[in-house]
């Protein structure tokens, strides 16, 4: 209902006489002022009439004699008319959204606004009311609860969205931006989610493309894209503080403070300036259960019990497979013992050889003594956000926009290994021109890793720094061949033999320990043997687009743009192949969109997109779309749309130690593979190499030879059908179904090239491991679909979703990563005033457990179900609410992605102060 009150009503008896009215125009649910909301007088046919300020107010002076009608428009609320016979002031006039579902505007499907019910492709949206009420922690953990959304949480601050399958811990199929901005860190890859980017009171809100985007936002979108709107001073004037703290499951306090404020000087001139702080203890990856690298199949046991033991979360404990086996180090003691005067072998070789030749030796591959994560990170999750943007209105229609969003933050990243970023900070700046019909934008995204490290490689290098692996091990295999002559079991001689080699090893938590840690963190990959990088690249993009609709016939929509990108590489060698040259990778593309109603009752959406990188050939990427209005407020679409991604700046120059230093990870270009001479002196494919070191038998080795075509972007053809219906004004039912067909895929080789030295001239043995980014030959295929429902009365809703997402056919080579549960779904309700001021919102989120294998770890993530809930309270007097909640209520404990930690309960008080607020 609309509300109109006066607080105070004058008589005038002057029909004769000039009528005043004054007051403002406000949102009849937030309090906040309407900025150009229309005021009009109708005076004998002829309107008459006034905009409200930055403050929502207004004074209007009319000589028409009383009665009249006042109208209020507002964009996207309900108009207001009212009968008016005398003078009025302090008039508040409160506008209800017009909150009919179906009918938000989206801006993503198309690039043009569209109401989402029109929408050609399937979209998403969370608005500012809605992400507010919601109980999760973040708006950014909010977007969990949209069909098909699958989130790989890795810490506190750090989690990866995607849709419709082959999630990763640091996608890079999924494009996310803010404001316009590529949220992706330009040399790490991953996008920077809630490490940095907008605080929660000050997002608008948000859309969400599911599957295929690429004709309109380029590469990355082969698997959605995610936009981020921030709110417009203009619109949201004034100032907002949120405070909230709590507690996690482990009864450890975290909190988040938020501030906000904008203001506008003469209805031109507007800035605003935001900033957050969260602070809290993070989520410990701790399983300690045994991996299997061979089968690459995650299993029971822990030290004890495993003998080739290599934890989850456990790092500098795994295999490396450049060291020869036991039996191999038996066979060369003994040949050179050969060569020796009789009673001049140590006792240690002489077990050695006496084991190896009545076949005592281990029978497996005996790995280091590591350390746990929480030994080598720290937990405390950190996270500084701030904004700043300077908006000046050229006219009513052009808007100059000055932009900067910096944030800084401690969060732990899954990648080939487990990272700390530790102190990493990110900065985008932005300079934007646009109006009604187009826009000019320039930004930059400037990366700095600060204090970040290797986890995973850490461990090992302490293990190094104290004793190397090749005395480790011959201390080892003395010991153990010892035992093993004196009667010992397997077991027992390993514990004895671990005892031994590492005696005096230095204990997590000593002196010695964290000297080495610091030191070693603290000290870059590469000729500084450390574990730490040093990536300060940038990413440097400029975009142009005009809507021509405006100048054609109704019912025809142009649209054409074109943007130019540059990244500029710069890790000093500890991230890329840049020790020694400066790497720059350009970018070029443009792109068209054309749109026709047939009739009243379809529209027909084109669209072309061409890209140009320059490693890569350039490419062609169409899409075309239908919506079929079959009844009122009832639409099909169906659609054919294209992605593609290009290999990444890492899947082209990376070229860094790590797994342990066990494995050189190196970019799939020419120039990289040639660098190590794997087109002469090839290597061979892991599978091979680990039969030949299980029999010795070399032919069993099979080489391995690269594409002649080289490595090149993967591409996606997708194929959707979807129904949106809206019915009695309060249910809207949203489905689709989509099938793609993937070529090209990206995937990784391990090879093993072989390394010849003076003990073993064959270079078999002591193999140099490369893992080597490739396109896989075969068509990749998935499928699924998903339902949705919105269910609003008047005080309360109902909101629910389905989602399933099923691998298709893959080529028998093909490394699984399609990592996405089949089934998932959300159930969620909200009640308004249920008490006075009062509201309480909950939602239920569960999924079937899946496979989950990725280059850090494999294993079965179990399926899982959680609570969210949060009441809040208005409090009306002094613009504020306070909120109750948690996330995982029932605490629960459930990992999103295998290797990655636990999620359990967070708890938390709230208190919003939103000086518009009623």
């Amino acid at each position: 209902m609309v509300l109109v009150t006066a607080f105070s009503l004058q008589s005038n008896s002057c029909f004769s006489q000039s009528i005043t009215i004054n007051g403002r125009v406000v949102d009849a649910g937030t309090g906040r002022p309407l900025t150009d909301a229309s005021i009009s007088v109708m005076i004998n046919g002829t309107t008459a009439g006034t905009k409200t300020d930055e403050n929502g107010t207004f004074s209007l002076i009319t000589s028409a004699i009383p009665p009249f009608t006042l109208t209020v428009v507002f964009d996207n609320y309900i108009t207001v008319t009212q009968t008016v016979d005398k003078d009025i002031k302090n008039l508040v006039i409160e506008l209800e959204p017009e909150n009919i579902l179906g009918q938000e505007v989206v801006v993503s499907a198309s690039r043009v606004p569209e109401e989402i019910i029109e929408s050609p492709v399937s979209v998403e949206r969370l608005g500012a009311e809605t992400l507010r009420r919601t109980a999760a922690p973040s708006f950014y953990d909010a977007v969990a609860n949209l069909k098909g959304v699958d989130i790989s949480t890795q810490s506190l601050t750090f989690q990866s969205v995607n849709t419709r399958g082959f999630n990763l811990n640091g996608n890079v199929r999924f494009n996310q931006m803010i404001d316009g901005m590529d949220n992706q860190a330009p040399g790490l890859n991953f996008s920077l989610g809630n490490i940095v980017g907008l605080s929660d009171i000050d997002i608008d809100n948000i859309e969400l493309l599911p599957g295929a985007s690429s004709a309109l936002y380029g590469t990355g979108g082969t698997n959605g894209t995610l936009l981020m709107i921030s709110k417009n001073p203009f619109d949201y004037p004034g100032l907002t503080v949120q405070v909230r703290t709590g507690l996690n499951e482990a009864n450890s306090g975290w909190r988040d403070l938020s501030l906000r404020y904008a203001r506008v000087f003469n209805k031109r001139l507007g800035f605003k300036v935001s900033g957050s702080y969260f602070k809290a203890q993070d989520w410990e990856a701790d399983d300690y259960s045994n991996f299997n690298r061979i089968a690459r199949t995650a299993g029971t046991g822990d030290r004890n019990s495993q003998l080739d033991y290599d934890g989850v979360n456990v790092y500098g404990d795994e295999p490396n497979l450049r060291y020869p086996r036991l039996n191999m180090i038996g066979a060369g003691i003994k040949a050179q013992a050969a060569n020796l005067p009789p009673g001049s072998v140590d006792p240690a070789s002489a077990a050695v050889i006496g084991a190896f030749d009545r076949g005592l030796l281990p029978s497996f591959s005996p790995t280091r003594t590591g350390y746990y994560e929480k030994d080598l990170i720290d937990y405390t999750a950190k996270s500084i956000k701030t904004s700043a943007a300077l908006h000046y209105k050229i006219s009513n229609s052009t808007e100059a926009i000055a932009q900067a969003n910096w944030g800084i933050g401690n969060a732990i990243y899954t990648g080939s290994d487990r990272y700390s970023l530790k102190n990493f900070h990110v900065g985008q700046y932005k300079l934007e021109l646009k109006g009604n019909n187009f826009f000019l934008r320039g930004y930059t995204t400037q990366e700095n890793s600060g204090d970040a490290y290797n986890a995973t490689l850490l461990a090992s290098l302490i293990n190094e720094a104290w004793k190397p692996s090749a005395s480790w091990l011959q201390e080892y295999t003395g010991v153990f061949s010892t035992a093993r002559l004196q009667g010992a079991s397997e077991q027992t001689a390993n514990r004895i033999a671990r005892e031994f080699a590492d005696r005096d090893r230095p204990q997590p938590g000593s002196g010695a320990f964290n000297t080495l840690k610091n030191k070693i963190a603290g000290s870059n990959i590469g000729s500084e043997n450390g574990a730490g990088f040093n990536d300060r690249s940038r990413m440097y993009h400029y975009e142009g687009m005009y809507n021509f609709s405006h100048l054609l016939k109704k019912g025809t929509e142009l649209i054409v743009g074109s943007s130019y990108r540059v990244y500029s590489l710069n890790s000093s060698g500890t991230v890329f192949d840049d020790k020694n040259r400066d790497i720059s990778i350009h970018e070029y593309s443009a792109y068209t969109q054309l749109s026709r109603r047939l009739g009243e009752k379809f529209r027909l959406i084109g669209s072309m997109r061409y890209d140009k990188n320059e490693n890569f050939n350039g490419r062609l990427t169409p899409r075309l779309a239908g919506v079929l209005t079959v009844s009122s407020n009832k639409n099909i679409r169906a659609s054919y749309q294209s992605g593609f991604r290009n290999p990444s700046t890492q899947n082209q120059y990376i070229d860094v130690s790590t797994a342990g230093n066990s494995i050189r990870l190196i970019g799939g270009l020419p120039e990289i593979v040639r660098k190590y001479n794997l087109y002469a002196n090839k290597g061979y494919t892991d599978d091979s190499y680990r039969a030949f070191l299980a029999t010795g038998n070399s032919g069993n080795l099979q080489p391995y030879t690269f594409d002649s075509k080289g490595l090149r972007p993967e591409r996606v053809e997708a194929f959707e059908l979807g129904y949106r219906g809206l019915f009695g004004g309060s249910l809207l039912i949203d489905s689709y179904a989509y099938y793609n067909i993937y070529k090209d895929f990206i995937t990784g080789v391990e090879l093993y090239q072989k390394s010849p030295t003076s003990i073993d001239p064959t270079g078999f043995q002591n193999a140099t491991r490369f893992n080597v980014p490739v396109n896989n030959p075969g068509e990749v295929t998935s499928w699924g679909a998903a339902l949705g429902f919105d269910y609003k009365l008047k005080l309360n809703g109902f909101t629910g979703n389905i989602s399933y997402n099923k691998l298709g056919n893959i080529p028998f080579d093909y490394f699984n990563d399609f990592n996405t549960p089949e089934v998932r779904t959300n159930v969620g309700y909200s009640l308004r005033d249920f008490i006075k001021n009062a509201s309480f919102y909950a939602n239920y989120r569960w999924q079937i457990s899946y496979l989950w294998q990725s280059p850090f770890v494999s294993g079965n993530v179990p399926s899982f179900g959680t609570v969210d809930a949060q009441i809040s309270f208005k409090v009306q007097n002094y613009n504020s609410i306070v909120k109750i909640g948690g996330s995982n209520i029932l605490n629960r404990q459930y990992r999103t992605s295998f290797g990655n930690p636990e999620i359990g309960g967070m708890y938390y008080i709230s208190l919003l102060f939103d000086q518009f607020l009623k």
